[in-house]
């Protein structure tokens, strides 16, 4: 009973987590008309280390880290944060920031299909459904775009926007990877102190290539609102949307905070028709009508029976 009165709490948590995810993943298509992807990332990730200094202080009611956390906390970050970002970044560069919001709709099957492998949870034929209709989906919004479905904004070539659909999917699986291991942090470890780590984890992934494509990039020609994005971008994919996720995901199972996941593409792709100017073709709305499909299917509660 004790537990009750932090589970709306939570829920707001992750649902806000995945709803600022979706933002994110469709104004980084404007950032990354700026600057290089791993400029963009190691910006992100340094704005974003400065910002959270405070949170890597381990508290005194807080175990120290064994050897299995630390490797956890290597793979969350190296999954979760350094090729998500470069798959989600070069995979919008390719392609649309609403193709990356139906795409990302296929995340509820893929958590539902990690879990059962890492995590020993029962995979229903309702879940099986949901991975088929969300695959559906991703084909459908791959098919389209390579026979003139795409929005009037994409200006991608065809075999462009198929290898931006690819990278998009592998942003897929580095995502539901996060959601997995990130179960497994969230009960030895506290929510800022798994965000602090994992950041650092990834500037220092990112720091090589990004000072690499520091030394030929023109800082003058970047103007204030774009600086300002970035800084936005960096606090919410780096700090605000780890600690409300971790947060959540300490007094929900995995399985259900998988429903949460929802928030991403549906942001998107209102970040996509809403501020990029992007259109939903009849193709790309049957996509999404698929994708959505597979997450209610995937994610919707079993029916208890009696012992």
């Amino acid at each position: 009973m004790a537990r009750r009165p932090g589970l709306p709490w939570a829920y707001a948590c992750l649902a806000g987590s995945m709803a600022l995810v979706g933002s994110y993943v469709g104004l980084s298509k404007l950032l990354v008309a700026v600057f290089p992807v791993f400029l963009l990332a190691w910006l992100r990730f340094g704005i974003a280390a400065v910002a959270m200094a405070g949170w890597l202080r381990r508290p005194a009611s807080e175990a120290p880290m064994s050897r299995h956390d630390r490797v956890l906390l290597f793979l969350e970050s190296f999954l979760g944060n350094f090729l998500f970002s470069v798959c989600m970044l070069y995979g919008v560069a390719l392609s649309t920031a609403l193709a990356a919001g139906v795409i990302m709709a296929a995340l509820p099957g893929v958590v539902a299909l990690m879990s059962r492998v890492f995590l020993g949870e029962r995979l229903t034929g309702r879940v099986l459904a949901g991975i088929a209709c969300a695959v559906a989906g991703i084909a459908l919004v791959s098919w389209s775009k390579q026979h003139g479905g795409a929005s009037p904004s994409s200006a991608a070539e065809p075999p462009q926007a198929l290898l931006g659909n690819l990278l998009l999917i592998g942003a897929v699986f580095c995502e539901a990877s996060y959601v997995v291991i990130g179960k497994k942090l969230s009960g030895t470890l506290g929510p800022r102190r798994i965000s602090a780590l994992v950041n650092l984890w990834g500037l220092a992934l990112v720091t090589p290539l990004g000072l690499w494509q520091a030394l030929s990039f023109d800082f003058t020609a970047v103007l204030l609102p774009t600086w300002t994005l970035l800084l936005f971008y960096a606090l919410a994919a780096s700090m605000v949307t780890v600690w409300l996720w971790m947060t959540g995901l300490r007094h929900v199972p995995a399985s259900r905070a998988g429903v949460f996941t929802v928030m991403l593409p549906v942001s998107a792709a209102a970040v996509g028709v809403l501020l990029l100017g992007e259109q939903f073709s009849a193709a790309q709305a049957g996509a999404f009508g698929l994708a959505m499909l597979g997450i209610v299917l995937a994610t919707w509660p079993e029916r208890r029976s009696h012992p």
